[in-house]
């Protein structure tokens, strides 16, 4: 099994500049791979897929038949990212937390950005994530959105450009830990040789993000992480990240309010809990505040982080910055709290709540690609130039409806990367979810959760719709 005859058919691919042209810093996988015959790959590939199946690397597919935990499926080609590419990718999401974070503090305090009309008060005001409740709320060190999960999609043209933004409970970081710790034992040689960047200290980062939310007067924070329990997509997730950082997972009838503080049920009776990192959404925290019928929550945990005596990660109303809508005022939000131009641009995106825009999209629903503003797993989506005449005429009606709720993009060409098909390699989409975490300093991931749309000529990457991974291998600068 060689690459001699992988065709990248047009597509900027990540592993080959053209046929027969590894990239720069390929060289040595390449060369391994062409020293293996096609069934010692293969015996690779397997051993790969059984080892993740052991370490327990699942997800859950709501509504799936024949049970919903599933393995996350891995290909054992890693993708591949030079030093100075990943040097401007890092610094362009710098840019881009430091600014939403920023505009996330401001729409909850004065609205500076609404009254001097850089972005339509009522696009911000009816997004579905933005909470009233949140207002004059002030976080431990004014930072909202600690843990952060920027999705990056590089076009033709070779450029990395944001496709999205995730910052309420961004998932998929622990597959990220354990592609690569299955991968080293892959390659164990190329990895050595090719000076790859380490991703196994996030843990410890993301727990020191996390004490450098608690209260100052706690001088050995209690941490835990919250789960929705057992029947959530990324439990698993939960629980490794838990492990890891050695920190205890909880679910909302292991805590309680006492005295206004938050406290944790124990063997040995009621302990306090400083910070909390919850994957659960704001619907659901706190029964008393949001939904009444929440079963996942605390009741009384919202009142308690008011009055600064627990500290929660990422911040309640973050999703604010969620929506796909506001999404594209990003470069208006860099510009007007930092008076810098995008280091990574957006898409280009259509705002289907613009007269002008609106008129263009629908008029064009076969060439681009819309999106619900709330929805995400590659839900509520529209692949124009896939779809049927009929789809596109349910989706205008749904836009015509609802303009407020869509927006469009034009149809990226996206990067490719060589996958293993059978007895040969054949190109897939790709995507990449770097992970930035914000405590004393802003730290990115070097490198991220590579997706692969495993369907040939698929662009949808979401695990919940049949996309796999990759391990991503960030080189060091030289």
């Amino acid at each position: 099994m060689r690459f001699d005859t992988y065709d990248t058919e047009g597509f900027y691919d990540e592993l080959f500049a053209g046929p027969g042209q590894p990239r720069p810093g390929v060289e040595i996988l390449v060369e391994r791979i062409h020293a293996l015959s096609g069934d010692d790959i293969i015996r690779r590939q397997v051993a790969a897929e059984q080892a993740l199946l052991q370490m327990g690397i699942t997800f859950n597919v709501y509504g799936a038949e024949g049970g919903t935990e599933r393995i996350f499926p891995f290909d054992i080609i890693p993708r591949i990212i030079p030093g100075r590419e990943w040097s401007v990718i890092e610094r362009g999401l710098r840019q881009r937390i430091e600014a939403l974070n920023l505009f996330i503090n401001d729409i909850y305090h004065e609205q500076h950005i609404l009254r001097d009309g850089v972005i339509p008060e009522e696009i911000v005001l009816s997004a579905a994530s933005y909470r009233a409740v949140c207002a004059g709320l002030k976080p431990p060190r004014d930072i909202w959105c600690h843990i952060t999960g920027t999705d990056l999609v590089r076009d033709k043209d070779g450029l990395f450009y944001v496709l999205e933004d995730n910052l309420r409970c961004p998932s998929g970081v622990s597959y990220v830990l354990a592609n690569r710790q299955v991968l080293k034992r892959t390659f164990p040689k190329v990895f050595r040789q090719s000076d790859v960047r380490a991703v196994v200290e996030y843990p410890s980062h993301l727990l020191e993000t996390l004490k450098y939310l608690a209260p100052e007067s706690r001088e050995a924070p209690t941490v835990v992480v919250l789960t929705p329990g057992i029947y959530n997509s990324a439990y698993y997730e939960h629980a490794f990240l838990a492990q890891q950082m050695g920190v205890d997972l909880v679910e909302g009838n292991d805590l309680v309010v006492e005295d206004g503080y938050v406290c944790m049920r124990t063997t040995r009776g009621l302990q306090r809990v400083d910070v909390i990192y919850r994957r659960i959404d704001d619907d659901f925290i706190d029964p008393l505040v949001f939904r009444k019928d929440s079963m996942l929550g605390v009741p009384g945990l919202f009142e308690a982080y008011k009055a600064g005596r627990v500290a929660l990660a990422n911040a309640p109303g973050t999703g604010v910055a969620d929506d796909k809508v506001i999404y594209a005022y990003v470069p208006r939000i860099v510009k007007y709290y930092m008076d810098q131009d995008m280091i990574l641009p957006n898409v280009p995106t259509y705002i289907c709540a613009e007269k002008t825009d609106l008129e263009y999209v629908l008029e064009h629903l076969d060439q681009l690609v819309v999106k619900a503003a709330n929805e995400s797993g590659g839900y509520g989506m529209l692949v124009g130039p896939h779809a049927t005449t009929a789809q596109r005429a349910d989706f205008a009606d749904r836009i015509k409806q609802a303009p407020r709720n869509y927006i469009a993009q034009p149809t990226l060409a996206l990067s490719r990367a060589p996958v293993i098909v059978n007895d040969h390699f054949e190109g897939r989409h790709v995507d990449l979810r770097p992970y930035i975490l914000y405590g004393r300093d802003i730290h990115v991931m070097p490198g991220g959760l590579t997706r692969v749309a495993l369907k040939k000529g698929s662009l949808v990457v979401n695990s919940s719709q049949g996309g796999g991974s990759k391990d991503t291998w960030v080189l060091a600068d030289r």
